[in-house]
């Protein structure tokens, strides 16, 4: 009897894992957005990123399966693992039934690196061929954890030298025209959920910026450091607030696109959730219907050789009807001075 109990758990077990297996492999035949996206291919290109170690890769898995929602086959675009890699290494770090964490009140947001492997737009894809991940964070919607923005933080650098830095493939930056390819880079993940970015170009410009989640909104400081031995002018920014994977934001649509110079906000299709974002100072607040997306573009003061000049930004999600009133708000909030 003992015998045919211990063969019926081992092959109990073994079921157990195919299922979950076939389930993982089903999983890649579509790419859920939220709650309400179409399956899609993933985006063609080569910025894949495969994880080095056990501890990233548990970490991206979790950031990719639990939170973002992926398919299989986005993770695989990511990561360039295949399926079956995929599978294991989801039965080994026990990710089959996690739940991403409930928000709730006096939490701070939840703010992730982007993993990339799914397109951030909906539409004007030809606008961002190959996007990068390393500018890119996910924040998520407090009262639906399965929704959220992606924030390219710089999605583009401008100067009087030009367009020095793309966060996607679109129009040639300065170093493409000199056949310069810039190194691929990550988040710097710190303690409380604090992520920063750095770069450093071919002619010493260096560029970073440090996303600080908040209870009330996330705060963003950018810095840029001229490294060269001319003054840099015209220095503008742009700041990309992506709706596509906030379900009840994303209608290809500027009608619930609300523009107070230095915010923009995008408004829910109920009316009562609002999503806002800002930057000081601020050079131009946009939305593009296409994407879609909103903006509030800024600008760093004119920066002499060795020098470095900051900008500091918000974003925050809004439940109510007056968002004037919450505009107010904001601006005795602090988030200028990065309080």
């Amino acid at each position: 009897m003992s015998t045919i109990r211990t063969q019926f758990s081992s092959n109990h077990a073994a079921l157990r894992t195919n299922f979950f297996s076939l389930i993982l492999l089903l999983l890649s035949a579509s790419a859920p957005v939220g709650r309400a996206q179409p399956a899609e291919a993933p985006p063609p290109g080569n910025e894949t990123r495969r994880p080095q170690n056990d501890r990233e890769l548990r970490y991206w898995l979790e950031n990719m399966l639990v939170y973002h929602h992926f398919s299989v086959a986005e993770v695989c675009s990511a990561t360039g693992m295949s399926p079956e890699e995929v599978t294991t290494a989801a039965r080994k770090f026990h990710l089959a039934d996690r739940k991403p964490m409930v928000h709730k009140a006096g939490d701070p947001l939840l703010v992730l690196p982007y993993p990339g492997g799914r397109h951030p737009r909906i539409g004007f894809l030809e606008g961002a061929i190959n996007p990068q991940r390393e500018t890119k964070v996910s924040i998520f919607t407090p009262w639906d954890e399965s929704g959220y923005v992606v924030v390219d933080v710089p999605e583009a650098v401008f100067s009087n030298l030009g367009l020095i830095y793309l966060a996607h493939t679109h129009v040639p930056t300065l170093w493409e025209t000199q056949k310069i390819t810039l190194p691929k880079l990550e988040w710097q993940r710190q303690r409380g959920g604090v992520l920063e970015m750095a770069r450093t170009l071919p002619n010493g410009i260096a560029f970073g910026t440090r996303v600080v989640p908040r209870r009330d909104g996330v705060l963003f400081e950018m810095w840029l450091k001229n490294g060269t031995t001319d003054t840099l002018t015209k220095m503008r920014v742009q700041n990309c607030v992506m709706l596509k994977a906030a379900p009840e934001f994303n209608a290809l649509t500027n009608t619930n696109k609300l523009v107070s110079k230095p915010y923009t906000a995008a408004r829910s299709e109920d009316g009562r959730h609002w999503v806002i974002t800002a930057f000081e100072p601020c050079d131009r607040p946009w939305d593009n219907p296409k994407v879609p997306c909103i903006h509030s573009d800024p600008k760093f003061p004119d920066c002499a050789p060795g020098k470095t000049t900051r900008i500091r930004g918000w974003l925050s999600f809004f439940e109510g009807t007056d968002i004037q009133a919450e505009f107010k708000r904001l601006d005795h909030l602090g988030w200028r001075e990065g309080r």
